[in-house]
């Protein structure tokens, strides 16, 4: 083990963004008797993850170039007969880049969030906890075991109801944090019984113990059934990937979560908590490898999730779930890829992805202050003239997203698209379809958005909402401004972040497209059955490096499905804006599918809801008050009280009623021989 990665490191990589949240939280706000402004709440926050992202971009060097590595326990909090819970760190290829996604993501966010939270009265309170966040997804990208696997997984999923209902005031958001609660509460339900069968078969909770002993659980059953232990385990692990990573039909909840702040949907659905199951999925692939049926389901759920997500956001309205939707659709290829056990290609797809899509979404923002907290895109157009900085960087991040070549999108997003054409299970023909489908699907509405807002007549002083808030308060409603003013740009600590994400968003591709699939930095982290999984050696022979892979791109059908969507966003809402009214008349029954998000609310809330309410209520009246109460609790006393006054008529005190007694008693003793014989 290499020496070059200390843990002091490594601790204050995780600490930093800790101790900032907690000074924060504390001195900054009632609860600390605000003993420290907002300057100082925001400067301690940002240094705190400034520097941990600069010691992650150094381990992540010392990683990549010297081959560093550390895999070690740094505290024993408990041991239980012979299972040991600790908290570790395993520094590797895939743990180091993640580090670096999530810190450069979150010190970007941090920085952001002054210029976009600058009028409201949380402010400290919100710097507090995106830094708490970032503490927990380090925790859980850095964690050596399953333990820390697990706190660092619900700590980022507690920090992320907080967020999503930062304006508590706010019905809608309260609504909708709680529904993330309790749609994450479903998946991890599936994630800690695939830890605890973990647990019970391999008897370790580290990564290392438990892939060694991977080969030994293949062979193995369910008890009392014919399904293989490994394949239980990881769809038990996939189900809370499902939910974090906001799978069908665990998605439900990610869309809604755009009730919270601006910079919250970039931190938590871009970079950080969404692709923690890709993440760990990842992270397990020695065991997935060794189950074909849990990696055919999923390539079934990536690739619903994927096409199906993507139809849903051709109809959206407000920017922000237009980016949400797109979120959801791309999480369904990173899914993909992992079922075509191209895991390189689904963490290439979740590092290029967290940029560009961190840059839409505070891209988003710098509109939404622009236009004065008006987030309908109908009542938008021509913002470019007024806002240049955001409208190129939205330009460059909707470029990378649709898979334009050279931008860093088209060499995750077609590499996977090849893989799953090389993918040998039974389900790599639909996921096929679905994913080259969703190119064509995803640029339609990429720029369905980018033309409404950027292009176009200027709409915005026609807007019939004139009181629409993202934030939900009158007094942060428009910075001072008219609803029906002009755009304008937004402050520098806004658009800095902008063009910082828009480098990267460009640039990164090109660069680790090679290190990141062939190279050795993921060499050791991810492992891959090439005899019975042959899709990442396939690609292999057909990839020759970013400029050819460019080259080649152009007689593929990935970029012309692109182009087409482009051309038919620009025809309909640049050349013939009149159409799509025309269109949605044409196929209302479709349309009130997808506008109702295919009846998938109201089947969670009329029928599992309800259901599970039903089923509530009549356990509690026949379970707890019938029989429970009623039978167990109170029948055994009446019948106590009962014998009791029986015995006490008995007793009665009078030796005429023992005598009656006795003569009665020695009648029938009498009786009993008499007949007896």
């Amino acid at each position: 083990m290499s020496q070059t990665l200390q843990s002091s490191t490594l601790l204050t990589i995780a600490l930093a963004p800790l101790a900032g949240a907690v000074m924060a939280g504390v001195l900054g706000t009632q609860f600390g008797g605000n003993r420290i402004g907002r300057r100082v709440c925001h400067s301690i926050t940002i240094f705190g993850v400034l520097l941990s992202f600069v010691l992650s971009a150094i381990t992540l060097k010392s990683v990549a170039m010297d081959g560093a590595r550390f895999n070690e326990t740094l505290y024993t909090w408990m041991v239980v007969g012979g299972l040991k819970m600790e908290v570790g760190f395993l520094i590797d290829g895939l743990s180091a880049m993640m580090m670096c996604v999530v810190t450069f993501v979150s010190l970007m966010v941090h920085v952001y969030t002054i210029g976009y939270m600058e009028e409201d009265e949380g402010y400290n309170r919100f710097f507090a906890y995106i830094s708490l966040f970032t503490f927990a997804m380090l925790m859980l990208v850095m964690s050596n075991n399953l333990l820390q696997l697990f706190f660092g997984w619900e700590a980022v999923g507690l920090v992320s109801y907080l967020l999503i209902g930062f304006w508590y005031n706010k019905p809608s958001a309260v609504f909708a944090n709680m529904k993330a609660f309790l749609v994450n509460r479903v998946g991890d339900f599936g994630f800690i019984l695939g830890i605890g069968l973990i647990v019970a078969y391999a008897g370790t909770l580290n990564y290392t113990e438990v892939f060694a002993k991977a080969g030994s659980l293949a062979g193995l059953t369910l008890p009392g059934t014919e399904w293989m232990l490994v394949t239980v385990i990881c769809i038990c692990l996939f189900i809370g990937a499902m939910g974090k990573s906001a799978q069908f039909p665990l998605h439900v909840w990610l869309p809604d979560s755009m009730e919270g702040p601006t910079p919250i949907s970039a931190l938590i659905h871009a970079a950080t908590m969404v692709t923690a199951g890709i993440f760990m999925v990842a992270r397990m692939s020695p065991m997935f490898e060794l189950s074909d049926t849990a990696l055919n389901l999923i390539l079934i759920v990536g690739a619903i999730t994927a096409l199906f997500m993507g139809f849903l956001g051709i109809i959206q309205n407000d920017i922000k779930r237009v980016v949400a939707y797109s979120t959801l659709s791309q999480l369904g290829y990173m899914t993909v890829a992992l079922g075509a056990s191209a895991y390189s290609v689904a963490v290439f797809h979740l590092m290029t992805h967290a940029f560009f899509k961190a840059l839409l979404f505070l891209a988003a923002g710098s509109v939404i202050m622009g236009m004065h907290h008006n987030q309908d895109i109908r009542w938008m157009g021509g913002v470019r003239r007024y806002m240049p900085i955001t409208w190129i960087t939205a330009l460059l991040g909707s470029l990378a997203l649709i898979g334009t070549p050279l931008f860093s999108g088209f060499y995750s997003k077609d590499a996977i698209i090849e893989a799953v054409h090389f993918s040998t299970l039974p389900a790599a023909g639909l996921a096929h379809f679905a994913v080259l489908a969703g190119v064509f699907v995803t640029a339609f509405y990429s720029f369905r958005m980018y033309f409404l807002v950027f292009h176009g007549p200027e709409r915005y002083d026609q807007n019939p909402d004139a009181h629409h808030e993202d934030h939900g308060h009158a007094d942060h409603a428009d910075h001072g401004h008219s609803h029906a003013a002009k755009p304008h740009e937004s402050p520098w600590v806004v658009t800095l972040p902008l063009v910082l994400l828009a480098i990267p968003s460009v640039l990164i591709g090109f660069f680790t497209l090679m290190p990141m699939l062939f190279g050795d930095l993921l060499k050791d982290a991810i492992v891959v059955d090439a005899a019975r999984h042959p899709a990442m050696a396939k690609l292999a022979e057909i990839i020759h490096g970013p400029a050819a892979m460019a080259v080649h791109a152009l007689s593929t059908a990935p970029l012309y499905l692109a182009l087409g969507g482009v051309a038919l966003a620009y025809y309909l809402y640049i050349v013939n804006p009149g159409l799509p009214a025309r269109i949605q008349r044409s196929v209302q029954p479709l349309y009130t599918l997808l506008e109702n998000k295919y009846y998938m609310d109201w089947f969670n809330e009329n029928v599992l809801a309800r259901g599970a309410r039903a089923l509530g209520v009549g356990l509690w009246k026949g379970g707890d008050q019938a029989l429970i109460d009623g039978a167990l609790v109170n029948g055994s006393w009446k019948l106590v009280r009962w014998v009791s006054g029986l015995s006490r008529w008995l007793q009665s005190g009078y030796i005429y009623h023992y005598a009656l007694t006795m003569i009665v008693g020695v009648l029938m003793l009498m009786t009993w021989f008499v007949l007896g014989r």
